[in-house]
This record gives structure tokens, sequence and C-alpha cells, in this order.
């Protein structure tokens, strides 16, 4: 349970969130999106994709407000206490290997193409496995390093992306952008689910953070105005500068900020930053997932990092848009179950919320279903000789609903009857 000098206010939590927003991720979406759309329809994509983030957001974090409790052990309600953390713990792993693997593949770009300007020539994938092994190697030092690169990498971020605004909205950009038009063409639905994918894993964990919450209103407040905001700004400023550069290449974008060298070096730290969180994260993933003694917790945050090192040596950053729409498939039907019990079945009532031992094979089930089908579209963008199917990007969270709400009525009526049978 939680003492009253662990509160935190709506304002800290919205910080928290928005800080969360701050970063290359964002750019990359708001790059993916502009590349199929206009600047408006990316815009407003990204308004109700966040949007529907901050509502998950809600349901999800009110949970753990309520409880006191983080995600994994309100989730133990639907899924169990062991299937909790290992369904969690997978979700975790597989998002922080992919996004390792996506930072680290910008970095090795960033790194080749900066050093190319001084004529020094090496190929992406060796500098994307350097940048990944120096990454792994001080995330394996963890919280000092990580703090110490986020005192700089997240101001020069930010005044970075400043600093392009300011270039992009005067002179000739002002007229690029003006008449831009995108050359490729992505569905609604498809940009919807990069946004929702880029913080889905965000929306469903929310309670980690806003446990320490007093209020229900805490949460929904630091929700609205710390996620909407700051993502629709970010995705914004991406948008803005991939039409004012004329690049599709987030990295040659940063180069031609400021000059390739402060741009490429803001770009460096900033994922250099966000991987240490990734590596860190998804080491205690494989603990939680393979059963690991918490004291191997060093070797499975290099073996996360190594893993995520070698998908961006082989070139992840290509596949962004079906790893965000996997995410996006993925990750809500865990909400969707959780939303269905806490409250659907139990009324948002805390006090009718408990834990379950061992595995809840209904809430699995539920879930798993949910993700299977709403996979279905992108595995079968990968093969475009197959039958194609439009993307559905919140299909997966409707279906873990329905099944887990009529799956759980079907069992009560079952034991009423043999209650009433005995």
């Amino acid at each position: 349970m939680r003492n009253e000098g662990k509160y935190q206010s709506w304002y800290s939590l919205g910080i928290i969130w928005a800080g969360a927003m701050i970063c290359i991720p964002s750019l990359l979406v708001g790059n993916t999106l502009i590349s199929g759309m206009s600047l408006f329809k990316a815009l407003f994509v990204a308004f109700i994709g966040y949007s529907i983030v901050v509502f998950i957001m809600i349901l999800q974090g009110i949970q753990s407000s309520d409880l006191g409790r983080p995600t994994v052990q309100v989730a133990g309600q639907v899924f169990g206490k062991k299937g909790s953390r290992t369904i969690l713990s997978i979700i975790l792993a597989i998002a922080c290997l992919g996004w390792f693997g996506i930072q680290a593949n910008v970095c090795g770009e960033a790194v080749a193409n900066l050093l190319a300007t001084y004529h020094i020539i090496i190929p992406i994938p060796l500098a994307s496995f350097c940048s990944g092994l120096v990454m792994v190697i001080s995330a394996i030092y963890g919280m000092k390093v990580l703090r110490a690169l986020s005192y700089i990498a997240v101001p020069l971020l930010v005044i970075i992306c400043v600093v392009g605004l300011v270039q992009t909205l005067t002179g000739d950009h002002l007229q690029v952008i003006q008449h831009f038009k995108p050359k490729g063409h992505m569905s609604f639905m498809d940009g919807l689910a990069v946004t929702i994918g880029s913080f889905a894993l965000g929306a469903v964990i929310a309670g980690d953070y806003s446990q320490f919450s007093k209020k229900r209103s805490d949460v929904w407040k630091a929700a609205i105005f710390g996620i909407i905001p700051a993502g629709v700004l970010m995705i914004g400023v991406g948008a803005i500068l991939t039409i004012a550069y004329q690049t599709s290449n987030i990295t040659a974008v940063f180069l031609n900020i400021a000059t390739p060298f402060i741009g490429g070096i803001a770009l460096i730290l900033a994922t250099w930053k966000t991987n240490l969180v990734n590596a860190i994260s998804g080491g205690i993933a494989l603990i939680n997932v393979f059963n690991i003694s918490k004291a191997k917790e060093k070797m499975a945050v290099g073996i996360a990092g190594m893993i995520g090192t070698i998908l961006a040596v082989v070139g992840i950053l290509n596949y962004f848009t079906p790893i965000m729409s996997i995410l996006s498939a993925m990750i809500p039907p865990v909400a969707g179950v959780m939303v269905a019990s806490y409250w659907v079945m139990n009324k948002g009532d805390k006090n009718s919320w408990k834990e379950v031992e061992g595995v809840n094979r209904l809430g699995v089930f539920s879930w798993l279903v949910g993700a299977i089908i709403a996979s279905i579209p992108v595995v079968l963008s990968l093969f475009p000789s197959l039958p194609q199917v439009p993307n559905q990007p919140l299909i997966g969270i409707v279906i873990s609903f329905v099944i887990y709400y009529f799956g759980y009525r079907i069992s009560v009526q079952k034991t009423i009857m043999l209650e009433e049978n005995r």
C-alpha cells in the first residue's frame, strides 16, 4: 500500500508523461506519417491516435491509482499472478528490443552520415553495431549514465527542434511546406496504427506511474495535458522538418539543422539516452520471462542490448511501420481484458478486485485471440502476393474485451448452476 509521502500531483505526473513524448520515436512517427499524407491529415491522425492512447491510459491508470499497485499486480486478477508477469514481460521485452534496434539503427545512420561529411566512410550496419555496443556497455552501468545523458540529451534535442522549426518556417522552406504534396499514400487506419503503436505500451503500463496519484482526476488530467499536446507537437515537428528538408531520412533532417556536427550529436545523444531505458527495461523483462536470478540483471541487460544491436545491423528501421502496427495490435488487447474486468464486471469498485494465483486461462486466451486477429492485416502486408485485409488497429482490444466479458459471464452461470445442483 501507499504512504502519504509518496503521493504525486497531477502536474508532476503530466510532466513525466510529456517528457516521454519528447524523443526521437515521436519525430520518427511524424516522419513516417508525412511520407503518405498531407500535413493537416498527419496532425489529425496524431490527435485522434493520441486521444485513443490517452483514453486507454486513463482507464488503466485509474485502476492502479485506486489500488496503489503497479500494472503487473493489477493485471493479476485477469491473467493470474504468474500469467500477468509472463504476458506483460513478454510484451515489454518485444517492445524494448524492437525499439532498441530502431534507435541503434538511427544512431548508426547518424554516425555514418556525420563521419561522411568529414570524408570518413563506414557502412551503416557497422556504425549501427558500434553504436549498439556502446549503448549496451553504458546500459550495464545503469542509472548513473542514464541521468547524466538525460541532463544533456533532452535539452539539446528540444533546442535543435526549436532551431529547426525557426529555420523551416522562414524563407524558402516555408514555401516548400505550403506547397507540399505527399509522394506515397498511407491510409487513415495505417496512420492510426503507427501513432497508437508508438505509445501503446506506455498506455497499458500507465499504472506504473499513476499508482501514486491520490485522486482519479489526477490521472485523467495528467494524461490529457501531458500526452496530447506534447505528442501532437513532436509529430508535427517531425513532419514539418521532413517536408522542409525534403528527405524522409530522419538522420539527414538533423544533419541539416544548425551544423551537421551539432545536429548529428543531438541525434546520437537522444537515441543513446532512450536506448539505455530500452536495454534496462528489456533486461528486467527477460529476467521475469525466463525466471532468471535478479543477481544476473547486468547479464540480462547485456543480452537484451545485443539482441537489439543485431536487429539494428540487419536494418530494422526499414520496417518501422509494420513494427508499430504489430505493437498496436499486440499491446492494446491487454487493456481490453483489464478494462472488461475492472470497469464492467467490478463496476470500477476497488473492493471487488483480487489477485488470482497462477494463470487465469480466460484472460490469457482473450488477450491472445485479440492480439492474433489484430496482427493478421500487418502480417499479410509483408507478403503482397497474398490477399490483403484492411488494418483495423482497435479490433484487437474490442475482441479481447468481448471474449473476456462473455467468457466470464458463462463461467459465472456455470458456477451458479453447479451450486444449485448440489
